[in-house]
């Protein structure tokens, strides 16, 4: 899981950082609220920890932002203003939790714990066998059958199909996909993704010029419909 701290205090980013990565939390970290929009835009996060006071823009603001491109993702505001209207004012700009510092951080890292299980799909049934079309794959196995009979698929061509089918008619980014089927420290260029996405056509579509299920997105990336 990947989280997107927002402080301009030094020893708070720090010692939250250390707190949230022993948890097993991937945290991007950053001082200004400018930056912070531009790392929304490019990257994938689950949570977003956000102080009010930034010293470009107002927290607040960046939780509005935010809050227009994307509804469903978490976001705590942290802030040292603790009057109800405070907290009012900030569950008004979008934050789903409002933690007053100096606050506990076992505190933090239980309310973060309970936003990100929150906001996961609920999926009681484990899907390891897919169908779309004629085709068929197994995600265990990498076994599957294409437009030219069965075969094997790689264990990043497993990966990524694995991807689309479980975020099917979602538009995903190559930086998206290459976060989540590569990882963030080690990936190539976006030019990869691409080179899979046309293989995994050739195995699947009847026409992979006029695509049925692997759809290019201009200007983002892809989707996937079956």
């Amino acid at each position: 899981m990947r989280i997107l701290l927002v402080e301009d205090e030094i020893n708070i980013k720090d010692v939250v950082t250390l707190n949230l990565e022993l948890e097993n939390y991937e945290v991007v970290s950053t001082e200004s609220g400018k930056e912070a929009l531009q790392l929304f835009d490019n990257q994938h996060f689950d949570l977003i920890i956000l102080d009010v006071m930034l010293p470009d823009i107002s927290g607040l603001q960046v939780c509005e932002v935010i809050r227009l491109k994307n509804k469903k993702i978490p976001v705590i505001i942290v802030s040292a203003k603790d009057t109800s209207s405070d907290r009012i004012t900030g569950l008004k700009y979008g934050a789903d939790d409002y933690l007053v510092k100096p606050f506990n951080l076992e505190e933090l890292l239980i309310r973060v714990d309970k936003l990100i299980s929150r906001a996961q799909p609920v999926n009681t049934e484990i899907v390891n066998e897919y169908h779309f079309g004629d085709n068929y794959v197994n995600l265990i196995s990498y076994a599957a059958k294409g437009v030219q009979g069965e075969f094997q698929l790689t264990k990043r061509e497993a990966l990524l199909l694995k991807l689309f089918l479980e975020r099917k008619n979602e538009v995903l980014s190559r930086q998206q996909i290459l976060q989540v089927v590569w990882g963030y420290d080690v990936y190539p260029s976006t030019r990869t993704i691409d080179n899979f996405v046309l293989s995994l056509r050739k195995y699947f579509e009847v026409n992979p010029r006029e695509p049925q299920f692997f759809h290019s997105v201009r200007g983002v990336g892809y989707q996937f419909t079956g």
